[in-house]
């Protein structure tokens, strides 16, 4: 008898659920599956999605991309018994170029200060290259919403990203950008020249120099703006990555490595499992997602379907059982070479229990969809 799905014991027990892995597995599917299934259990849950398929977004009522949290109505999956569930599902697109805005407001030691920065050219140009780090500004966002308390459990959908390292060192990316040693290189004290923390230490006298022949003095005027308003943010910035680190960190934290069985994607997972380990993060579950089965071993298919392909296709019938037994042969060979790659997971994994899901006959694309996962994923385990 199999054991009950440790997704259960998560759901129920955690305050932040982080799914992880590569593109294409069904990342989004299986955290949005588990927020409602917590929601419907109870809890209230927020889960917070980046870029996922607009059909399923739709579903979750999610019609417009926004930073603000959107209630989705359980009416429209229990009808008239919602109003005995006491859980609530939330949901939550991310909107990168408004996060970085909302950080900065945050930060900022009065709104003189951060409407400078705003104003500033400097800014401009790199909060675009920030809002398009998905996994930075996803990290941003969840330290809002994690410490803001309105949530019994967040559920994580992270960025299809192929190095674990860019989601999980995302946190201190801005701080390290605004490290003070990087500032004090650019600015002088407070007694040097009329802007007071004005540009170059000695030894940068000459790339001082350069950027301005390249440039010009205005740019390197608005530098030395922008660098002066950053300095007074470095500590909220700091503290923002060493919360979220915290945060990861926790006891109430658990990571959810997803994947497909094919090597590509087990490779990813493989390598999420070791980084997480090495940073001592814990694994509550492997969710492998969109398995083959071939039901049948060895079937014969015309005693299965010869008799009635001859009545609807006399002249066709060999060819059509041909090609059926031919597509069968194809399916136990994927069925097989899948199983390889669960198995090769299986070893890596080493202690952490497995979910499996059989491949769906459609998408997955409404609540009633993500509904039906549940027989998969809270119903069955498999000891690793």
């Amino acid at each position: 008898m199999k054991p009950p799905s440790p997704l259960i014991a998560l759901a129920n027990g955690q305050r932040l659920l982080v799914c992880v892995g590569s593109g294409g597995v069904g990342k989004t599917t299986t955290a949005a599956s588990i927020g409602l299934w917590a929601a419907l259990s109870g809890r209230r849950v927020l889960v917070l999605t980046i870029d996922p398929a607009r059909r399923l977004a739709n579903s979750l009522g999610l019609s417009e991309i926004g930073n603000t949290e959107v209630r989705i109505p359980l009416e429209r999956l229990l009808g008239d018994g919602a109003a005995q569930t006491k859980g609530e599902l939330w949901a939550m697109m991310l909107d990168p170029k408004s996060t970085l805005d909302d950080v900065i407001s945050k930060v900022a030691k009065d709104a003189r200060t951060r409407d400078a920065i705003f104003q500033n050219r400097i800014y401009r140009s790199i909060a675009g290259s920030f809002s398009g780090s998905q996994e930075y500004m996803a990290t941003e966002r969840l330290y809002d919403v994690y410490g803001s308390g309105r949530y019994d459990l967040i559920v994580l959908d992270t960025p299809p990203v192929k190095n674990a390292l860019d989601f999980l060192e995302a946190p201190g990316r801005l701080a390290r950008f605004l490290d003070r040693q990087v500032m004090k290189w650019f600015l002088t004290s407070e007694e040097d020249g009329p802007f007071g923390k004005r540009l170059m230490l000695s030894t940068s006298a000459v790339v001082y120099r350069l950027l301005g022949h390249i440039f010009g003095k205005d740019f390197l005027a608005e530098l030395s703006v922008f660098f002066t308003l950053f300095r007074d943010l470095y500590d909220g910035m700091r503290e923002r990555h060493e919360a979220v680190s915290r945060i990861f960190g926790d006891a109430a934290t658990t990571f959810v490595v997803v994947s497909a069985p094919n090597e590509p994607s087990v490779d990813v997972a493989n390598f999420f499992l070791q980084e997480l380990r090495s940073r001592k993060l814990r694994i509550g579950a492997v969710v492998v997602n969109q398995l083959h089965r071939a039901r049948l071993l060895n079937p014969d298919v015309d005693a299965l379907l010869g008799r009635k392909a001859r009545e609807i296709m006399p002249d066709l019938a060999p060819q059509m059982l041909a090609r059926l037994g031919a597509a069968h042969r194809r399916l136990r060979e994927l069925t097989a070479l899948e199983a390889h790659w669960v198995r090769h997971l299986a070893n890596e994994a080493a202690g952490v229990p497995m979910v499996e899901i059989d491949r769906q006959s459609g998408e997955v694309h409404d609540l009633a969809g993500l509904l039906s996962l549940h027989d998969w994923l809270f119903a069955k385990g498999t000891d690793v």
